[in-house]
């Protein structure tokens, strides 16, 4: 068995994760939050104390300053606590050097999103190939476990994909990942999660649609959906993290994600965006000083930890898979459910942060008790689904699974119209309007094949 944990980051995320491993520490042992700031780290430690969730007082909780940048420190820090098992929901500029300390050390490497290089941004596709992927052998050339992308989405989708594969269809024609936040925290503007990565992710959407990938211009193709507790949402056609790896290990013709955005969002969205707000490369001041635009942004919006008190309603994000299932046509929606309140209540988060950060506590502990154990480099739906699926169902994200009519009303492609035809024909101009303001930032750009 491997055992204790080295939780790089100090955000919502790494909040509700640490939370859960203390909760679980008779299986991971000793746990040590490490960040730039470690006042944020002893925070945490004090919140899980004060809510008697060290389940095992005979394991050691701590923490320590570390900047995840400087390899050799986090190095040190691997080896100075004996850790096997590195979390890190640090940002997503901190993924590679984060990586490389676990290779020279040979403990095992999560992550829950894909590296982004800080002056890059939406690369071309597929994104993992860029920088993760380039690692792999020597991951497997070391017995090296690094499981990449273990939060939910990506993550607990991946899972969700595999399972389909696994256990609901012979063949799977289409995917399509939704992810709603039907809740309010009663801000004038707020991301629910670090205000940086979440503006970068938005610039361009990649999607695979016939086994290629195209581009669409931001917030252009538009869907209503009648989800299941939260009821009809509106969501848009998104690039994602999960997209990148699912393309590659899932048989499917067409895998797209789609999130769900408020016309408040997409208003302030496209004010920053159009005025420069969003621009991640340093401007220079008429006093000579140089800003990035986008950093300026982050620092005046709320943290995001800040908006759990008093955060209603629910998240629901899962999977509309259509495919066949012995010879006959098949249509299945696998999906999860938390409420904001509830994961107040429980861990004093809200629930974006709460699903990004049970899995890979989950995950730990798969790979805490050699059921997950792949000694290589792997995305989620590389791995079996079923044991992480099962065990999320017992700490805290119980999945749901619904049948539906191929066809019908309740089928994703039913209750928009044909959607595959539609997005082909859209090659031309797209139409600029009041509901999809952001094509006028750049009206020349048109979806490519």
């Amino acid at each position: 068995m491997k055992k204790n944990v080295l939780i790089i980051g100090a955000g919502g995320v790494a909040h509700v994760a640490a939370h859960k491993a203390a909760m679980h520490n008779d299986v991971l042992g000793n746990i040590c939050i490490a960040s730039r700031t470690v006042a944020k780290c002893d925070e945490i430690i004090a919140g899980i104390r004060e809510m008697g969730h060290l389940k095992d007082p005979g394991k050691t909780l701590t923490s320590r300053a570390l900047d995840a940048l400087d390899v050799p420190a986090t190095v040190r820090a691997i080896r100075e606590t004996n850790s096997e098992i590195v979390i890190n929901l640090g940002n997503a500029f901190v993924n590679m050097a984060v990586l490389e300390a676990c290779l020279e050390t040979g403990v095992v490497y999560m992550d829950t999103a894909i590296y982004e290089d800080p002056d890059k941004v939406c690369e071309n596709p597929p994104w993992y190939g860029n920088y993760e992927w380039k690692r792999r052998d020597r991951c497997k050339e070391k017995g090296v476990t690094a499981i990449l992308g273990v939060g939910f989405d990506p993550g607990v989708v991946n899972a969700y994909c595999a399972l389909a594969r696994k256990r609901y269809f012979d063949t799977i024609d289409t995917i399509d990942i939704v992810d709603v936040n039907a809740g309010s925290h009663g801000k004038y503007f707020a991301t629910n999660f670090d205000p940086e990565i979440n503006f970068r992710e938005f610039i361009k959407v990649w999607t695979w649609i016939d086994r290629q990938w195209r581009e669409y211009p931001t917030h252009s193709v538009k869907r209503t959906v009648n989800f299941p507790v939260v009821g009809a949402c509106p969501v848009y056609l998104n690039g994602h993290d999960e997209l990148h790896s699912l393309s590659k290990n899932i048989d499917a013709k067409s895998i797209r994600f789609w999130m769900g955005f408020g016309n408040h969002y997409i208003n302030v969205f496209t004010v920053l965006r159009t005025l420069g707000f969003l621009n991640h490369l340093p401007v220079t001041l008429s006093t000579g000083q140089e800003v990035v635009p986008l950093k300026v942004v982050k620092a005046l919006l709320p943290d995001p930890k800040t908006l759990a008190p008093g955060y209603t309603g629910k998240t629901c994000i899962g999977n509309f898979v259509k495919g066949t299932k012995d010879g006959k046509k098949r249509e299945v929606l696998i999906y999860q459910v938390s409420d904001h309140h509830s994961c107040y209540e429980e861990l004093g988060c809200q629930g974006i942060s709460y699903t990004a950060g049970v899995p890979p506590i989950a995950a730990a502990m798969l790979v805490a008790d050699g059921t997950w154990e792949p000694k290589t480099m792997v995305n989620v739906e590389e791995l079996d689904p079923e044991p992480f699926i099962a065990l999320l169902d017992k700490i805290g994200l119980p999945t749901e699974v619904k049948e539906i009519a191929p066809g019908s009303t309740e089928s994703f492609n039913g209750t928009v119209g044909a959607l595959e035809e539609e997005l082909k024909k859209s090659t031309a101009t797209v139409t600029v309007s009041a509901a999809n303001p952001l094509i006028a930032l750049d009206p020349s750009r048109q979806p490519k094949g």
